[in-house]
């Protein structure tokens, strides 16, 4: 391998953020620098620090076009990051580039880059482009040595896989079988909808499904805008948005409220949520939409307060009713109208699946995404931390709704504040998922795993890493360690639900895996197998 090395990073849109993050990944990549050069090569940054900007990172498509153009395209080639990046910023340089990549990310939960790894990792499985791995706190352990000794000498890296198993659909109990291959086919035949509104969330590649795909196991996209929903906000009255805020505290849900619009959570803020939400559900019934994605990132920012606090509410069939303009009928009663956080399409089939599973077994349909956003060990497990912006149902947390906090939602992302949904998951169950696409198929990762309770001292320590603001679970995985995770994880995001015991939960898998295979979707079970 040449003995100098292009380095490259991708950061936000967001001027604010790149800012902010910027000390991280300067620090990530002076390790790099050191860890290299002990190697005996050079590690050289593809494009200045830009002083004006106060940040290193490439910030959109065309000034990430213009640096891989002055790379050679047979370079090796380190992508680094300490943050949560756009993908696209970066991607057609990847795509074209033929030397060898290797993805790198600091472990840490105050600076997001596992995130924005595993967003660029499943991006770039999705474009077919081969590149290696590697995640450390320090870069100056074993594994990490040995990663890169192996990448600086072949070009590639070659990860513990061994937990991966492809279904076989024989081996999986007969019932199980049966009942999930029926709902597939009551899935085909009646086919699904997929409300977006707006499509390509922050970076997101490996979030879109395109059509072909999708259609070929019966899900359709109905694309939405969000003017539109901002526009019927516009349409729901003060009296029902109340109705809306006087259930949620009837509930428990305890809201932090204050005076500063800047800076606190205000109730003006709350009763605009509470417009997004019957807004929300208005525009899904017109469409005879089965799930909903809000991008809220791009554009809706700027007009309205947060949509988490929203989505939260439509994952749960727990919720405050909504009747339709006419007050006829109360919309999707007694159920959740799933919502995938983001606009990740590859979420909201896997969410839709999930409803149909989870209702025909008995068991709540409740069901979220979390970023896979950090963890460490505690005594004897690796305990992982996953979390989102406050969207997840309260049905997911200790004591539900009189459990649950809403915050306002960080100045730095959300200018127009907006509350949170915040709990800490309650301990149990749970199967965990991930729909994503490669080679131009849909495929599907799952497997087992259990939250549990941390004593107080580590819930808070933890929190203290990560964005206090959001909810949390403390995850851990059967049959898959840290590292295999990572290695595997085609995405940023990992869907969830509940079972109420680890058989009910391997039935709810056996099902699920019986409905994907049955829609044309490869299954992969991870760390468990019949």
């Amino acid at each position: 391998m040449n003995k100098q090395i292009y380095l490259v990073t991708s950061g936000d849109l967001r001027q604010a953020a790149n800012e902010t993050c910027w000390p991280a990944q300067a620090e990530l990549e002076q390790t790099l620098v050191e860890v290299f050069a002990k190697e005996g090569y050079e590690l050289v940054r593809a494009f200045p620090y830009d002083g004006r900007l106060k940040h290193g990172f490439i910030s959109s498509q065309r000034m990430g076009m213009d640096v891989f153009r002055k790379i050679p395209a047979e370079a090796p080639l380190v992508f680094a990051t300490a943050a949560w990046q756009y993908t696209h910023h970066v991607l057609p340089g990847l795509r074209t580039h033929r030397g060898p990549i290797l993805t790198a990310a600091n472990w840490s939960g105050q600076w997001p880059g596992l995130v924005g790894l595993l967003n660029l990792n499943g991006s770039m499985v999705k474009a077919g482009v081969r590149f290696s791995s590697i995640w450390s706190e320090t870069f100056q352990d074993d594994f990490s040595r040995n990663i890169i000794r192996d990448w600086l000498r072949t070009g590639e890296v070659k990860h513990d896989l061994s937990h991966v198993h492809s279904l076989s659909l024989s081996s999986l109990p007969k019932q199980e079988r049966e009942t999930g291959e029926q709902l597939a086919k009551t899935l085909v035949e009646r086919k699904i909808i997929l409300g977006v509104f707006d499509e390509g969330c922050m970076g997101m590649y490996n979030a879109i499904i395109d059509d072909e795909q999708m259609n070929r196991s019966g899900f359709y996209k109905e694309r939405l805008s969000q003017s539109a929903l901002y526009a019927r906000m516009q349409r729901v009255s003060a009296e029902e948005a109340q109705n809306v805020r006087n259930w949620l505290d009837a509930k428990g849900l305890t809201f932090h409220t204050g005076k500063d619009e800047a800076t606190e959570l205000t109730d003006t803020q709350i009763l605009q949520q509470c417009k997004m939400y019957i807004a929300a559900l208005r525009i899904a019934d017109d469409f005879g939409c089965d799930a909903i994605g809000i991008q809220y990132q791009q554009g809706l920012k700027d007009l309205v307060p947060a949509s988490d606090l929203v989505e939260g509410l439509l994952n749960n069939p727990d919720r405050p009713p909504v009747l339709n303009e006419t007050g006829a009928d109360e919309l999707f009663r007694s159920d959740s109208l799933p919502h995938f956080n983001e606009v990740d399409e590859c979420a909201g089939v896997d969410a839709v699946i999930t409803n149909r599973c989870w209702k025909a077994l008995g068991l709540d349909p409740s069901t979220t995404l979390h970023d896979v956003r950090w963890g460490r060990q505690y005594e004897n497990d690796f305990v992982w931390l996953w979390q989102i912006s406050g969207a997840a149902p309260a049905s997911h947390f200790v004591n539900g709704y009189a459990g649950s906090e809403s915050d306002r939602q960080p100045p730095m992302y959300f200018p127009l504040g907006g509350g949170t949904l915040k709990g800490i998951g309650r301990p149990g169950d749970i199967v965990w998922s991930r729909v994503f696409v490669e080679g131009g198929e849909l495929h599907i990762d799952m497997g087992l795993a259990k939250v549990i309770t941390l004593p107080e001292e580590e819930t808070q320590a933890r929190w203290n890493e990560v964005t206090r603001q959001w909810p949390m679970v403390s995850v851990v995985t059967e049959g898959v360690s840290r590292n295999q995770f990572m290695a595997r994880h085609r995405a940023n995001h990992v869907s969830i639900a509940y079972a109420g015991s680890r058989e009910e939960a391997l039935r709810a898998l056996a099902v699920k895996a019986a409905m994907c295979s049955g829609l044309g979707i490869h299954v992969h079970l991870c760390g468990v197998n019949f």
